[in-house]
């Protein structure tokens, strides 16, 4: 599960994010509302940690938006211990309130009792072995690729690469992170290694491999499936 951890103390959102991967959390951070907001809609985020006193957008402003359109547990930080500000935070949308200094432990704690209630709810959509992008679908049980409805046949480099990507489909990856994920090693000189795959990939899943609808480049920066 992806949990985004917004504070603009670098170092205490450091720290939180350690505790949470210690735990086996995948962390992202954000040291503002605006960049929180920007996260939010780019990457599958399941729970918010969210401090209040911040600058360029607040933790009340953000959470506001972030209840606009999604239903994600969002725990709120705050160095103040007053009753109005809790009821505040509660009142703005703010599933759990803490106040710094906080126990780590504790932190932990409510984190997992705020997934746990989210998905007993049936909010939250826990992926399965089937990554989907439009017509394109990846069963990883059966090790299957098929694009409307036909099957594609990939090697198991070609394999990795696409899953890897659709598994995470809008974020981009670099070529580097590319291969060190499916190599399992160092990059080292790995962009025409891995150009050469993304281009068979794409001769394989798209109509046309020039112009394509699901494997995409992002120019200067790595590839990406589309989200569709």
């Amino acid at each position: 599960m992806n949990i985004l951890v917004c504070d603009d103390d670098k170092e205490i959102a450091e720290a939180i994010k350690i505790y949470l991967e210690n735990e086996g959390y995948q962390v992202l951070k954000a040291f503002n509302g605006l960049e929180a907001l920007k996260l939010l809609e780019e990457q599958d985020i399941h729970l918010v940690i969210m401090d209040i006193m911040m600058p360029q957008m607040d933790g009340i402003r953000a959470t506001l938006k972030i209840r606009e359109g999604k239903n994600i547990p969002v725990i709120m930080l705050s160095a103040k211990a007053e009753d109005t500000d809790k009821i505040i935070g509660l009142n703005m949308g703010a599933d759990d309130y803490m106040t710094k200094p906080f126990n780590p432990l504790e932190l932990i704690a409510r984190v997992k009792s705020q997934l746990r209630r989210y998905t007993a709810l049936g909010s939250l959509e826990v992926k399965n072995s089937v990554y989907q992008s439009g017509g394109l679908v990846v069963d990883d049980e059966t090790k299957q690729v098929s694009v409307d409805g036909e099957e594609v046949k990939l090697t198991p480099v070609q394999y990795k690469i696409l899953k890897l990507l659709i598994a995470n489909a809008g974020r981009v990856y670099s070529i580097d992170q590319i291969y060190e994920n499916v190599w399992n090693e160092a990059a080292l000189n790995s962009e025409n290694t891995v150009a050469v795959h993304i281009r068979r990939i794409r001769e394989k899943i798209e109509l046309n491999p020039k112009e394509p609808k699901y494997l995409k480049v992002v120019w200067g920066i790595g590839y990406k499936v589309e989200k569709i």
